[in-house]
């Protein structure tokens, strides 16, 4: 493909690779804190949900940062793409981002009142659960893909084009893989029944996600030819199985870790490298097509000049928010002494 005009070839990689990189972040940041949200459902103990709230509670909001970043990174560093993208995915995108300031709302007001408290419970379970959906039928009709009219440089579709049996399906596996992460960070967090109850409740979501991970790995490669030509032609096949075997490994050693070792940080760390390395695989089946499989980053990406100036602001927030995270996270660290709050 040639290149956009004025367009660096080294700049927009950078780019691509800046907004993965915030969105791989949000990803593993805010899915254990919407996994946490759908396990409300399942533990109706009023003690043990504000035990399982003020796990999250100093550091859930700043986890969003980092879907603020990758939007409006895409918006900036990619214009075309921005412009194609959102117009085919405008539901379930506008249903995430109602949903998580509704949960948002309930994660404070919840607080606030003990005669509406299951009510905002519901809420905050609600919220988590539609953000986690959406979430997942939106990768979902990204990774199908969508039509566009080349020549006149925009969305040709439908408005249902993102519903499908296969959007859906990558929903729930998303929201399984979550309520996975929320299962683990409460094992790592907590103590006693709550925690037991975690370490069972782990151990059936790790073996749903390692099925939909497993489902969704051999759906992809025939949604587009050229994701089955990225995986299984020449020797591409090698680094697909090794890709596999490496998440079976890890999903061997968090099962171990839980039920065997009850170790209590292992199973969390080991759920976050399946979910990156989930996150790699499509990352190799996409690239360097940002709107599979029509237009390539270099084709969406913004003038060389905008990307320079957008790169030094990039180069300043990035660290000043990560050292920001891991210094939250780093300040909280341990477990949670149930007679005590952050509220």
């Amino acid at each position: 493909m040639p290149l956009a005009e004025g367009v660096s070839l080294d700049l927009t990689v950078i780019w691509a690779f800046v907004i993965a990189f915030a969105v791989l972040v949000y990803v593993v940041l805010d899915g254990f804190d919407l996994g946490l949200g759908m396990l409300f459902a399942v533990e109706p103990e009023g003690e043990d949900r504000d035990i399982m709230m003020n796990s999250v509670a100093p550091v859930w909001d700043g986890n969003e940062t980092w879907l603020v970043f990758g939007g409006g990174g895409l918006f900036a560093a990619f214009p075309l793409a921005y412009a194609l993208i959102l117009p085919a995915l405008y539901a379930p995108i506008m249903a995430m981002l109602l949903a998580l300031i509704f949960r948002g709302v309930a994660f404070e007001f919840r607080w606030r009142t003990k005669r509406w408290r299951k009510v905002w419970d519901v809420a905050f379970i609600g919220g988590s659960a539609v953000a986690a959906l959406a979430q997942g039928i939106t990768l979902g009709g990204l990774l199908q893909g969508i039509d566009i009219d080349k020549a006149a440089r925009e969305y040709s579709g439908g408005w249902w084009d993102w519903l499908t049996p296969f959007t859906l399906m990558v929903g729930v596996a998303v929201m399984v893989g979550y309520a996975l992460l929320g299962a683990t960070w409460l094992v790592m967090k907590t103590a006693g029944p709550l925690q037991e109850r975690m370490r069972k409740r782990a151990w059936v979501l790790g073996v749903g996600t390692v099925i939909f991970m497993g489902v969704v790995s051999l759906w992809t490669p025939f949604l587009q030819d050229g994701y089955y030509s990225r995986w299984f032609g020449g020797w591409n096949i090698v680094l697909a199985a090794g890709v596999g075997a490496a998440v079976l490994g890890l999903a061997f050693g968090m099962f171990t870790s839980l039920m065997v070792r009850h170790h209590d940080y292992w199973p969390f760390l080991c759920a976050l490298g399946m979910f990156i390395l989930g996150f790699v695989g499509l990352g190799i089946s996409m690239f360097p097509y940002i709107v599979p499989v029509e237009v390539t980053i270099w084709e969406a990406a913004a003038p060389r000049n905008s990307q320079i100036f957008m790169l030094v602001g990039a180069a300043v927030l990035i660290p000043v928010i990560l050292t920001y995270t891991a210094y939250s996270y780093w300040v909280f660290r341990g477990k949670m002494d149930p007679k005590e709050g952050y509220h």
